[in-house]
């Protein structure tokens, strides 16, 4: 049977995505497989669709008990029979342990979701070699390398285990991997052979912004959240402590947060989780211990309060935004002084194990204070070119600074590299360059080369700038198995030997700087916003009624296809995509009857193709400050009781009659103001040609405050320009 028939039968898609097709088939033929694909690019459908088409059971390796829970439920949403797929773990009583064990021998299991610790259970490998095994998928595989991110010793012990139990194809999914730990991968799951299947790891749909870390930086968090219109978003902390610390602050600022770590008792923890995914809380503040434990399609943001030990660890994190391929807004807040405290952390740790932190902390802290294309630096670090000058979707880009002239700090770089014979790392590169006496220049004797003091004069900052993006210009190469080792690259050689222009954009530095948040969003909703509601409305019902997570029914793209096409039948449900025959027959007669009943009412046209329109986002707090204001609240208790400054009140108000929307502050005004003082600024600008607030200042004197200013600047505003 054709594989786009099966997977329209099993999971309601027509077609599949990127190559998930070729490494299905690849799987079916019995070839080992290795799938490095991002966050949200469908892994688990290149082993869910040929578990189910292939004789046996497949056996699924994954490293999180909740994040077993999820996969199950979600292939049992998309089958009519409950026991199509089951795990095996420590949270089961004896009793399931047999029901599952009876399912899986009678052939009606067609997955099965194990941990690593539980597959080396000696009862655990009696029974699977009873079972005719279809293949075996190594989920979350970077978790083998001690360069991976999640680093788990019992990954290390699968191939023998495997070759106990019976030889079987294996499929091996990732959705972080350098060329290092892939290697790392393969070499100890055997399966060098492999064909491997590597995705592109740019995901186009999600803002990337570094934003400094100041003493503000919990109420700008609340001020972004606050925006979000109750969209869910996950906060990343360091420390137990400072999740806990922030959740309380969050809840205080009435933003329904809900804290997820180690420290918690697991029915706790398992119960938090299940809360966001449910959509009780819009909000988790969590340490990496949430990271591979949640499946939530429509994650909108991800703040990493604390700037994370890797590369590897930040894509996987970010990578919880946007999986269903809508907006994803990954804001991190990043000090220099974070660095200094996770080295410390390292210390009681095996020397090897610290220079491999310390390394991957170097990758991290050159991705932050890079002010190049964030997408082009987080893509070149997992083995990827990215060509685009511009990618528009991330704070550099759409702030570009300006390029300097750099051809002779590049030739002075390269020229230092080969008097060191490429065996040294950035910061005594910039060493020799900048001519410092330090401990290891006076050991290697490098204060005799020709080069030491080349560039006596300039700073530590652009020369590392200058290394940094001439790494990824191709020139040099750091080579991270050798600890960060600068290396020349034949690209490096040519240039030397005929330089050309090179220029470089100044990194930021983060040392007591304040930056202004990057405002970015919009997303495209159905054609019938007032249907897409009633249908959301049906779903959490459902939801609540049925305790599963409500995009376990349909997901949002579901649910804005049907307000776009209005299908009345079980056959035109299953057009739209994500609805296959199971999801239709289980869940599609309540949706028929509100979609019929809809049509109906308002006697609407069925056309087959309807443009879909953009719908403007009104933020929750705009909205709460408008309804404030209605309701006479003076500004500065309006201020307070949304935990803001009265400037950034003002901002907020500012913002909402700039959009046209028309309030009344006299109430206010003419509390603190007379009615002469509020007519000379209201005439001011009456008068003038400007609304500058600057000009205004200058222009009325010292008479007026700033404030005042700025308040009957906004009387103004409502009453004349709305």
């Amino acid at each position: 049977m054709a594989l786009a028939t099966e997977l329209k039968k099993h999971f309601g898609f027509d077609t599949f995505k990127g190559n998930q097709e070729e490494v299905i088939k690849n799987l079916l033929a019995g070839n080992d497989t290795f799938v490095l694909m991002p966050t949200g690019g469908g892994k688990s459908l290149c082993y869910q669709l040929p578990a189910l088409m292939m004789q046996g059971t497949a056996i699924i390796i994954s490293p999180l008990i909740a994040l077993m829970k999820n996969q199950v439920d979600a292939m049992r949403n998309f089958s009519e029979d409950d026991n199509v797929a089951h795990f095996l773990n420590s949270s089961l009583t004896k009793a399931v342990i047999d029901q599952v064990k009876s399912d899986i021998t009678a052939g009606h299991t067609k997955l099965l979701y194990v941990a690593p610790e539980s597959l080396t259970k000696q009862d655990t490998i009696e029974f699977l070699k009873t079972v005719p095994i279809s293949f075996y998928a190594v989920d979350e595989a970077h978790c083998i390398s001690e360069w991976g991110h999640d680093f788990r010793p019992d990954y290390r012990r699968i191939r023998p285990i495997i070759n106990e139990i019976s030889r079987r194809p294996i499929i091996a999914l990732t959705a972080t991997a350098t060329p290092k730990v892939q290697h790392d991968i393969q070499k100890n799951l055997g399966m060098l052979e492999a064909r491997i299947f590597k995705s592109s790891f740019n995901r186009s749909n999600l803002f990337y912004e570094i934003r400094a870390k100041s003493q503000n930086t919990d109420r700008d968090i609340i001020r972004f959240i606050k925006q979000q219109d109750d969209k869910s978003g996950i906060v990343y902390c360091l420390s137990r402590k400072k999740v806990e610390e922030l959740t309380e602050l969050l809840q205080l600022n009435e933003i329904n947060a809900l804290p997820y770590h180690a420290g918690l008792d697991p029915n706790t923890r398992a119960a938090n989780q299940d809360a966001f995914i449910m959509e009780k809380v819009s909000v988790i503040v969590a340490t990496i211990a949430f990271g591979m434990g949640i499946d939530k399609p429509d994650v909108r943001f991800v703040i990493h309060y604390d700037i994370p030990k890797s590369l590897e660890g930040y894509y996987q994190e970010t990578g919880r935004a946007g999986r269903d391929g809508g907006e994803g807004h990954c804001i991190t807040f990043y000090s220099s002084k974070d660095l200094a405290k996770m080295e410390k952390f390292m210390q009681n740790k095996p020397l090897v194990e610290q220079e491999i932190g310390r390394q991957l902390l170097i990758e991290t802290a050159a991705y932050a204070e890079s002010s190049v294309c964030r997408r082009k630096m987080l893509l070149h670090y997992f083995g990827e070119e990215y060509n685009i000058d511009n990618c528009g979707n991330c704070d550099n880009c759409l702030n570009p600074k300006k390029q300097v002239e750099a051809k002779d700090e590049l030739c002075a770089t390269i020229e230092t590299v080969m008097a060191l014979n490429e065996k040294f790392k950035a910061d005594h590169i910039v060493d020799v360059m900048l001519g410092k006496s330090t401990a290891a220049i006076k050991t290697y004797d490098h204060k005799g080369l020709e080069v030491f003091g080349c560039l006596e004069g300039s700073d530590a900052k652009t020369l590392n700038t200058v290394i940094r993006q001439a790494i990824l210009e191709g020139y040099l190469d750091r080579d991270i198995e050798n600890f960060g080792i600068i290396q020349l690259t034949d690209k490096g050689k040519k240039y030397y030997k005929k330089p050309t222009s090179f220029k470089i954009v100044e990194d930021t530095d983060f040392a007591d700087e304040e930056s202004e948040p990057v405002m970015k969003g919009g997303a495209s909703c159905a054609v019938d916003p007032e249907l897409y509601n009633i249908l959301k409305d049906l779903r959490r019902k459902l939801a609540k009624k049925l305790e599963l997570p409500p995009y376990v029914i349909f997901q949002d793209p579901s649910l804005e296809a049907m307000a776009t096409t209005y299908p009345i039948t079980i056959e035109e449900l299953q057009n739209i995509p994500g609805v296959g025959s199971g999801k239709a027959k289980r869940y599609g007669d309540e949706f028929i009857k509100v979609i019929k009943s809809h049509v109906e009412e308002y006697e609407i046209e069925r056309p087959e193709d309807l443009r879909v329109r953009s719908v403007a986002n009104k933020s929750k707090l705009k909205i709460s400050i408008v309804q404030g204001i209605d309701r006479k609240i003076p500004l500065d208790a309006l201020a307070e009781s949304k935990g803001l400054e009265f400037n950034e009140l003002l901002d907020e108000i500012e913002a909402i009659v700039y959009s046209g929307t028309k309030i009344t502050i006299d109430y206010f005004l003419n509390e603190i103001m007379d009615y002469d003082r509020q007519a000379d600024i209201f005439e001011y600008f009456r008068e003038s040609d400007t609304d500058n607030l600057a000009q205004a200042i200058d222009e009325l004197g010292n008479e007026y405050s700033e404030e005042e200013i700025r308040l009957v600047r906004i009387k103004f505003l409502s009453e004349l320009g709305n």
